[in-house]
């Protein structure tokens, strides 16, 4: 059954796939005139908001582009509370591809990215939520020290800092926390550990980026009032670059890929607009950076530079980008030598790459493998080449952390490639290859990064790379290379991609939840997986006393690297109901290895290794199902179908073109996945199809769909309308309205116990307007609001019951919540014999 999802999916991201994201730059002439102009402006501007998606890449364009400014977005969160429209990964995998799909959003629309240790716990309707699950004072100095850093000069806010409760909680915490940032970054009282590793800085200005999203529709942002906005026209076309401002916007923002963002660019004539929050005015409406220096008379001796670059721009052949050679390098030297250490750093990277590509110097390191253990010989090659008339000479190659020189003095003449290969041993010690935020055990609102110099890192932190050190126009000047992994595939040609550190061997408990009814016992499975050849050792499993494992230790033998073994450890669980934390453990002489390996592999973003903790939840529960068989229709992507099928109910995965009655047939339960009205447009025309089940005596079980977006107006058989209304504290008190009612009763009597232990978010998108057929069966609020009666509706249709829920089951089943196995077997049961 799961290799049925596994190909569901893999059609989607077949179909979202792009160029790859691994690919090293090579720009064009016109490329490279736009990388010198941009050489000229000494501003930055900074964009805040609470999550990937949230930012304006029309905006983030425009300064890039046209104003030619250092741009950024920091995102407090990495969106590891949403959904995933292109794959089953959710919470810190899924903020994993978010993460790199804002990498990859950034590449395009020319910003950088940073974040914050703040987890994206779930939707908050309220600012006094939020920043009670984030650590407010952690998240607020990492604002800080994103702005210390960065130093922009101006900072804008997607979001309204006073307008809480109108909006997501961390979108108007986002704001608020802003306003705060704005002076605290130039405190020198504040923070004062950053201040070893930076300074104080004072941005100029906040602005906020309003939008037709803040006045409720577009046609009332048409007919309000703009005059107070500052009204930016964005809308430019760059002929250097072949597009306008709105078509860059699009590739960025389509990079959202799991949240389903994709978008058509435009063009002509746009608008953004702004309203000044904090600092000095401006007058110019088409500036934001008024009365800012942004040239390179801001920086102590810079003028000459300035002066320099500007002939360099004026001078430049298309024809022949090497012309401009001996002047960038003598502008190189005279950046070389400021006092000022902010931007003489960003300038020489800036520099060094138009140097590079100016003279056509194509320097470059990759290993043979994609992968190594500590302590393993891994082969290098290595490539320079030199494609210009210029004096070039490689003085050496150095391999980073290890200093260890493997090339000394060679001449690169013209269009002669020079490459090489050698073999360097990975230091025993040497960290593994994983997202560094998530090393440590994350609390509810916050990762824990205790290394102050990696907060605001959006990447992996890769430490292997080649020093190149080059004499160009006898100067000589450093190029480093991140170390990648190459290979040629016959269908997609060259392809690269990062080179990771691995352990020697990697565990996982198959099932991340294992479910146990009653007392007997269970066949556990175990992956061990080599991470080198010859891998031998023994693996256990780690539990708690009162849970029963034989054999005590398997031991393991693997021959060949990344190949993987199956062990069967034998699991009796105590009498009383229990929910344990497992750990598969694998032992290599005196070295213990607890991690399993996660491998996230998406065509439009970076192939990413996660290592996480090799733990699984083993749930002992009190639970009665019925034989019921179920047809489940995936929405946009869950794991609630393996959950089912530990539940002990057989389970088929069906897609909308299969349904029929025929194919119906023999069926008890038709589950429609999360949001399947949402992303299946031809779900709609099988209405009919789905209510003659029911008719007949199925049952059919909708899960949440969202107001936007519906492909179809008669969700159910009766009159059902969705809404924004949810119920966002896991922990809110739930009462039953009709005690007696048999989906509260059987097989599994339903109590106040039941609604213990859920995670995240207890359930959203409930109805708030249902017709008489319909009977509300839970009650539950947040604190300060009326009871939401939506979460659970359900309604006779012929033979069989039409039964909508917005409880989030996506959720609690895959985290082994007992009471949503027991509530979810009554549900799929209602009226079964």
């Amino acid at each position: 059954m799961h290799k049925n999802i596994i190909a569901l999916f893999l059609l989607l991201v077949t179909a979202v796939s792009q160029a790859q994201p691994n690919l090293p730059e090579k720009p064009n002439s016109a490329e490279i005139y736009h990388k010198i102009e941009k050489l000229n402006f000494l501003g930055s501007a900074l964009y805040i908001a609470a999550h990937p998606d949230d930012e304006n890449t029309r905006l983030i364009s425009f300064l890039s582009n046209h104003v030619k400014a250092r741009t950024g977005y920091l995102s407090l969160t990495r969106g590891d509370g949403g959904q995933n429209l292109i794959g089953l990964e959710l919470r810190e995998l899924l903020g994993v591809i978010r993460t790199q799909e804002l990498i990859e959003a950034r590449k395009i629309d020319g910003g950088e990215q940073f974040f914050s240790r703040a987890n994206d716990f779930g939707y908050s309707k309220v600012p006094n939520e939020t920043l009670q699950i984030w650590d407010k004072k952690e998240v607020l100095e990492d604002m800080v020290w994103v702005i210390r850093n960065f130093q922009p000069d101006v900072i804008i806010t997607r979001f309204d800092h006073r307008s809480p409760g109108t909006t997501h909680g961390h979108h108007t915490s986002s704001a608020m926390l802003t306003q705060e940032a704005f002076y605290l970054a130039n405190d020198d009282k504040y923070a004062t550990e950053q201040l070893q590793y930076t300074t104080t800085w004072q941005p100029e200005r906040v602005l906020f980026n309003t939008s037709w999203w803040f006045f409720g529709g577009r046609e009332n942002f048409e007919k309000a009032d703009k005059s107070k906005y500052i009204n930016l026209s964005t809308g430019f076309y760059y002929p250097l670059l072949g597009q306008s401002n709105q078509e860059i916007a699009a590739l960025s923002r389509s990079k959202h890929k799991s949240q389903g963002f994709g978008t058509s660019g435009a063009r002509g004539e746009d608008m953004e607009y702004l309203e000044l929050t904090k600092g000095s005015d401006i007058n110019d409406k088409q500036n934001l950076f008024e009365g800012i220096d942004t040239s390179w008379n801001r920086v102590k001796g810079g003028k000459p530079i300035g002066e320099a670059v500007s002939k360099i721009i004026k001078e430049y052949d298309f024809a022949n980008p090497a012309k401009s050679l001996p002047a960038l390098v003598k502008v190189y030297q005279q950046i070389n030598k400021l006092e000022d250490t902010h931007w003489k750093e960003l300038k020489l990277k800036e520099l060094k790459a138009i140097i590079a590509d100016c003279s056509g110097l194509y320097l470059e390191a990759y290993a043979e493998t994609q992968s190594v253990t500590p302590g393993d010989n891994v082969t290098l090659h290595w490539e320079a080449i030199n494609r210009s008339n210029a004096a070039i000479n490689l003085n050496s190659i150095t391999v980073l952390p290890l200093n260890k020189v493997i090339q000394q003095e060679l001449p690169l003449e013209y269009n002669i490639d020079k490459d090489d290969i050698a073999t360097v041993q990975i230091p025993e010690n040497a960290e593994y290859t994983s997202p560094y935020w998530l090393e440590e055990k994350a609390g509810t609102g916050m990762y824990v990064v205790n290394d102050l110099q990696k907060i605001g890192v959006p990447d992996i932190i890769r430490n292997f790379k080649v020093a190149f050190s080059v004499n160009i126009e006898g100067v000589t000047i450093p190029f480093e290379r991140t170390i990648v992994h190459k290979f040629s595939d016959p269908v997609k040609g060259e392809v690269y991609q990062p080179f990771d550190i691995t352990p020697a061997v990697s565990t996982e408990i198959m099932n991340d939840v294992q479910l146990f009814k009653d007392e007997s016992t269970q066949v556990v499975l175990v992956k061990v997986k080599a991470g080198k050849d010859n891998c031998n050792g023994i693996v256990k499993l780690d539990l708690p006393k009162e849970w029963s494992v034989s054999p005590a230790t398997i031991p393991f033998d693997i021959a060949n690297k990344d190949e993987e073994i199956v062990v069967n450890f034998e699991v009796t669980p105590p009498s009383k109901p229990s929910e344990v934390t497992a750990k598969s453990v694998a032992v290599i002489g005196n070295n213990v290895y607890d991690k399993k390996q996660v491998i996230i592999d998406y065509p439009h973003i970076a192939k990413q290794q996660v290592l996480l903790s090799a733990i699984a939840k083993f749930t002992k529960v009190d639970l009665e199902i019925k034989n019921s068989k179920i047809a489940y229709i995936m929405g946009a992507g869950d794991n609630i179908p393996k959950s089912l099928e530990q539940m002990g109910y057989e389970v088929a995965l069906l897609t909308p073109e299969s349904l029929s009655a025929e194919t119906l047939e023999g069926f008890d339960v038709v589950i429609t996945g999360i949001r399947a009205y949402n992303v299946l447009e031809n779900l709609a025309q099988k209405q009919d199809v789905l209510f003659d089940f029911v008719e007949k005596g199925g049952n059919m079980v909708v899960q949440y769909n969202t107001t936007g977006h519906l492909s179809i107006r008669d969700l159910a058989p009766y009159e059902l309308r969705i809404s924004r209304d949810r119920v966002t504290e896991e922990d809110a008190k739930v009462t039953f309205l009709n005690k007696k009612h048999p989906v509260l009763n059987t097989p599994n009597k339903i109590t106040e116990n039941d609604f213990k232990g859920w995670v995240q978010e207890q359930g959203l998108y409930y109805p708030d307007k249902w017709s008489e057929e319909f009977e509300p069966i839970l009650s539950s609020h947040d604190t300060g609001e009326t009871p939401k009666k939506g979460a659970l509706l359900i309604a006779r249709y012929g033979k069989g019951y039409y039964i909508y829920t917005g409880l989030s089951f996506f959720r609690e089943l895959p985290q082994g919540v007992s009471g949503a196995y027991r509530l979810m077997a009554n549900i799929i049961d209602l009226g079964k014999k």
